[in-house]
């Protein structure tokens, strides 16, 4: 045997040596597998001896008639346990006990089994049909840490914790905090400890976890633990598919945007697994979320989203698979969650930027909700306790602020209108088979007369993105949950005037008034824009323009009555401003106006020279000046 040969096996006997002492049980683990065992020989022993004694005839009257069975079954189960959870065998079985802790706002059940939170409460909210509102509840939520202890797979969420300060239920008074507190042992001074702390007056608990004289029984070369949440998001609202169409998943990058799970996405399934740290994850419903938050960051993240089927209780399944950091050495992870209403001004308090789990859209449309709306909105609440009231005021103060755009958009088609005749003669005069021509005439016309043909449609564009915010607002405002006006019974979801026994495809199995007003409004003022349109050229597009408004009425019916009351008022005010604007006009003065422009020299623009000269290039007349 050669030297490196000698050195192998060497090498090998000591790995076997430290292996068998690493995986050798503890001091403890010593004494409790032979404890057992004692036990269970102790029982056998009995059971020879009863054997014995019936051989030879004996009988005593004080000798144990039975062996009992019960023990050894006991035993046996005490070491199959050992075997299977290691250290924490004991917290395998156990008394489930429940503790409230609540303040004036949120009433958090907690479940010793897990030591996790059972269910939460919302004190101030109701659910559409009176009864409380709870986020999530019952044995299915999961809460808890997933790791390997001496070789063994451990859930705490399956083991029963010890509650540090009794049973007590906890209420929170004004301006103090209290905490509730689990320990899940491991050993004598050897635990896993959960601390939840409510202030007065906040949705935010503080939650603690503590590692205590565990650094042997979890691996020391583990730097992150594994910690799962999964609950059942159940409905709330009145609007199955509206409320599901804003439940979804949000998260945030360490010191980075946030992001989320599509809104209104068709998919069941949905699932994203992020390798860099996330600061939060928040589990989103239309009005109300459940976010975990950490100081340092979840190293990694997947997460999952999955719809529920149509008749379920529950919209979506959510579960959210993160790194918790670790240290063997000892010491703590400081977490955070928020179990609260998706109120922007609330969220904002509390920044980490969870103002974004209320969707009021993306670039300028954002800002115009953020700075602009949402101001506005609060600055008449302070005054005003009727929100259809709020609505109304809302509206007229942005249709005058835009009422400069308005009037300059009426002014350029009542200048399209005046020259209608003109314009009925070039299409007269040039056949239909020279639409290049004819367009050319048309334009020269315009140019002539100093009118941009754009004119009106430009101050309706700059006023879209008002429109477009006042889509995400109402939708998200849970100001409006639950506020009634006139025949709404709730402004945050569709009013419905007439139930139907059957549903209509893309439309419902409801009428909402709001949105027929909405659109009879949208036909009214279109047909007021079609006088002093020219559309004789474009004869598709007045098909188009009334389409519109149907498909509307078919897309709005099941949302929010706050959003089509909005749009049935502005359509209103505009209609009068137009009506306003129209006693103040003179046709005849702005066609005066227009001719005597006609008669000055117009200088060619570059563009317009360019346009003329490819224009002959392909064999094009142009019209005489």
């Amino acid at each position: 045997m050669d030297k490196n040969s000698i050195i192998g096996l060497f090498l090998i006997a000591g790995i076997l040596i430290v292996y068998s002492i690493f995986t050798s049980p503890d001091e403890e683990e010593k004494a409790e597998r032979q404890r057992l065992i004692d036990s269970i020989a102790q029982v056998e022993r009995q059971k020879a001896m009863e054997e014995a004694q019936r051989e030879i005839g004996q009988t005593q009257t004080d000798a144990p008639k039975q062996i009992d069975e019960p023990a050894i079954a006991d035993s046996v189960k005490q070491i199959q346990r050992q075997q299977q959870f290691g250290s924490f065998s004991e917290a395998v079985e156990g008394e489930r006990q429940f503790i409230t802790l609540e303040n004036n706002l949120v009433k958090i059940k907690f479940s010793s089994l897990g030591g996790k939170p059972y269910s939460v409460e919302l004190k101030e909210y109701k659910q559409y049909d009176g009864s409380p509102l709870v986020l999530f509840s019952g044995d299915s939520t999961i809460f808890g840490l997933n790791f390997f202890a001496q070789n063994r797979s451990i859930s705490s969420n399956d083991l029963y914790f010890t509650p540090v300060q009794g049973t007590e239920n906890l209420t929170v008074g004004q301006g103090g905090e209290k905490n509730v507190a689990f320990r899940l042992y491991a050993g004598n001074e050897k635990y896993i400890e959960y601390i939840y702390t409510l202030a007065d007056d906040k949705y935010m608990v503080d939650f603690d976890m503590n590692f205590v004289g565990i650094d042997d029984i979890i691996s020391k070369n583990q730097t992150e633990l594994d910690f799962r949440w999964l609950i059942y998001s159940p409905s709330h609202e009145r609007g199955r598919q509206n409320e599901l169409s804003y439940t979804t998943i949000f998260y945030k990058h360490f010191n980075d945007e946030v992001e989320n799970f599509s809104l209104r996405s068709n998919k069941d399934l949905e699932e994203e697994s992020i390798k860099t740290n996330l600061k939060w994850v928040a589990f989103k419903q239309q009005f109300f979320s459940n976010v975990i938050i950490s100081e340092e960051g979840f190293p990694y993240s997947d997460l999952v989203s999955e719809t529920m089927p149509e008749n379920s209780a529950y919209l979506k399944k959510f579960t959210a698979d993160i790194g918790i950091p670790y240290n063997a050495a000892g010491g703590n992870v400081d977490l955070k969650l928020y179990f609260g209403p998706n109120d922007f001004n609330i969220l904002k308090e509390y920044e980490m930027d969870l103002k974004e789990l209320v969707p009021l859209g993306g670039w300028i449309i954002k800002w115009i909700n953020q700075y602009v709306i949402i101001n506005i909105f609060n600055w008449l609440n302070n005054f005003i306790g009727n929100y259809g009231i709020i609505i109304l005021l809302l509206t007229l103060i942005i249709k005058l602020a835009l009422f400069p755009l308005t009037y300059k958009s009426y002014l350029s088609m009542a200048k399209m209108r005046v020259l209608k005749p003109q314009i009925d003669e070039i299409n007269e005069k040039i056949p239909k088979d020279k639409a290049m021509e004819r367009q050319q005439a048309t334009m020269a016309l315009y140019r002539k007369a100093g009118v941009n043909p754009m004119g009106g449609c430009l101050p309706t564009l700059l006023q879209m993105p008002i429109l477009f915010a006042m889509f995400r607002f109402f939708p998200s405002s849970i100001e409006l949950r639950q506020e009634s006006f006139l025949w709404a019974e709730d402004l945050s979801t569709y009013d419905s005037i007439l139930n139907l026994p059957f549903t209509i495809p893309f439309y419902g199995d409801h009428v909402s008034l709001f949105t027929i007003l909405m659109t009879a409004s949208t036909i009214l003022s279109m047909k007021m824009s079609n006088q002093t349109s020219t559309s004789a050229s474009m004869p598709g597009m007045k098909t188009m323009m009334y389409i519109m408004p149907f498909t509307f009425m078919f897309i709005l019916n099941g949302f929010s009555a706050g959003l089509t009351y909005y749009y049935f008022l502005a359509n209103i005010i505009t209609f009068g401003q137009n009506m306003v604007i129209k006693q103040f006009v003179d046709d005849e003065a702005i066609l005066k106006k227009l001719n005597e422009k006609k008669k000055k020299p117009v200088k060619k623009s570059k563009f317009q020279a360019r346009l003329e000269e490819a224009a002959k290039k392909k064999g094009y007349k142009m019209p005489k000046k």
